[in-house]
């Protein structure tokens, strides 16, 4: 082995498995933690103006993350369809989709 050659660490997985962590899992769970973070963040929104149709900003903006929050949730589940997959067609010795 040379200098410039570096090792792989062993995972301990079989070659061509999937590994626990996908990226389509990591950004599952970004979708999923966006409106959590968004309404657990009080001090971004609590405020009066601006105001839409009478309606004061702090009511609006929670309103607004209620179908913001179908679509994030929406995206995970079609990612960890993918993913989901994906391992079934690895497992099923199709390999890596």
């Amino acid at each position: 082995m040379s200098s410039s050659e570096v090792p792989k660490p062993d995972t301990g997985a079989p070659p061509g498995a999937i590994p626990a962590v996908t990226p389509e899992r990591v950004l599952a769970g970004i979708c999923l933690l966006v409106p959590i973070v968004a309404m657990l963040w009080v001090s971004s929104y609590t405020k009066v103006t601006p105001g839409i149709g009478g309606m004061p900003f702090f009511y609006w903006y929670q309103l607004l993350w209620v179908p913001a929050s179908a679509v994030f949730t929406v995206g995970a589940y079609l990612l960890l369809q993918r993913d989901e997959k994906a391992r079934r067609a690895a497992a099923e010795g199709g390999g890596p989709a």
